[in-house]
């Protein structure tokens, strides 16, 4: 066991520990140039005084999204007598309209921010801060999905533009569901004006090269060798192409291996490291998805391990479940656990939404299959997923599936 002493020794494997977190942004993007060119186009009017169209990015975890924004707004920030002012807002921290508009307020009027306002005086206060000298917000809203009254904080920073007669509103949206504007109210889809921006996943080149140069500022000389960096890459790409996942083996590994007295990181220690990553995924991603979501991929985990009432499809790899037979099994928890059950229109966007976070696949059945449905795959191990997710829901974790009275 290390002691301080030990853990206050110059590291033999890591040089800059910050560059491996996946909150610093260098200075190159690696295979993002063309996102970057399509923000820069959105934000351009913005800097020229002008009102650009809204902008909704999209994309998984891990993929660029937020790096490559907070990449821009560095970029805005070096150029003269722009009339853009922007927030970044973290709407997992500031999750309501009015935590949002205290947010825009205290970045650029701090000492009012502080003088307990509703939201009413907010808006009045940021409309006339707008137009004073006509300037342009860029507000920055990352995770805007999670903002509880989002219906209202939309309608609102839209109606700004509708009430001054120069300066404006121009929001940048970031979120890991595509789908997100599908539960807005009409109206707040019809004052939206957005293009969009939809990011893929990292392929295992990218992911080595955005791993490489992390490494060479991250790691002593010769700590960590390119036959590790291209494991950690193949095993990122092959779970999610995310590269936050790629960030967390190499950084794990290079601590494995510093535990056990090494010099450098050996290709074990990336193995162990890669396992342990994808269980702390696992958990991160479930843990934040809504509740109805939670109760269908869990009822795909007990299928997946053969609890279900069809007969599985099976290719000697991997198992497939019909989707009839998850709703199933999800209208079956629900009930039981005295949860009203969504109907089939809301578990398809639970599906798509599984999907687009990288727990499940989805394919439409093809030929040899009676009927037009979908065939469902758990992309996590069934036990550990079944595990989180009854830790999650019913606050045990060695809870057993509920039994319907």
């Amino acid at each position: 066991m290390q002691t301080l002493s030990d853990l206050l020794v110059e590291s033999k494997i890591f040089a800059n520990r910050e560059v491996l977190s996946p909150h610093y942004v260098p200075r190159k993007l690696i295979g993002r140039q063309k996102e970057i060119g399509n923000i820069e186009r959105a934000i351009a009017p913005a800097l020229k005084g002008e009102r650009g169209r809204n902008l909704f990015i999209y994309g998984k975890t891990g993929v660029g999204k937020t790096s490559c924004v907070r990449y821009v707004i560095e970029e805005v920030k070096n150029i003269p007598n722009t009339r853009a002012q922007i927030s970044y807002i973290n709407c997992r921290v500031y999750n309501s309209r009015y935590r949002v508009l205290n947010k825009i307020i205290s970045d650029h009027m701090p000492t009012y921010a502080k003088r307990g306002y509703g939201a009413v005086e907010l808006y009045e206060k940021l409309r006339s801060w707008i137009e004073e000298d006509n300037k342009i917000l860029v507000a920055v809203l990352d995770e805007i999905d999670v903002v509880k009254d989002l219906d209202d904080l939309i309608y609102t920073l839209t109606r700004i533009n509708s009430d001054i007669k120069a300066g404006g509103v121009t929001m940048i949206g970031i979120s890991n569901k595509v789908s997100f504007k599908d539960y807005l109210d009409p109206r707040s889809l019809s004052s939206l004006y957005e293009s969009e921006i939809v990011f893929s996943n990292y392929n295992a080149n990218e992911l080595y090269e955005i791993l490489s140069d992390r490494a060479v500022i991250g790691f002593k000389k010769n700590a960590i060798s390119d036959e590790v960096l291209r494991f950690i890459a193949a095993s990122a790409t092959r779970e999610s192409g995310d590269a936050r996942l790629a960030l967390k083996i190499m950084s794990r590994a290079g601590e494995l291996s510093e535990d056990a007295s090494k010099d450098k990181v050996e290709i074990e220690y990336a193995q162990k490291a890669a396992k342990m990553a994808e269980d702390d995924v696992v958990y991160d991603v479930v843990s934040t998805l809504p509740e109805h979501q939670k109760l269908v991929l869990y009822s795909i985990a007990l299928l997946t391990q053969g609890g279900g009432s069809y007969k599985k499809l099976s290719d000697g790899v991997d198992t497939y479940l019909f989707s009839g037979e998850v709703y199933n099994r999800y209208k079956s928890i629900s009930e039981s656990i005295h949860k009203e059950p969504k109907g089939e229109r809301w578990y398809r966007k639970y599906l798509y939404e599984l999907e687009m976070q990288g727990l499940i696949a989805a394919y439409e059945s093809g030929r040899g299959i009676r009927g037009h449905t979908k065939l469902i795959k758990l992309l996590y191990p069934a036990q550990r997923t079944k595990m989180i997710l009854e830790k999650d829901i019913f606050g045990m974790p060695d809870a057993k599936e509920p039994q319907n009275d």
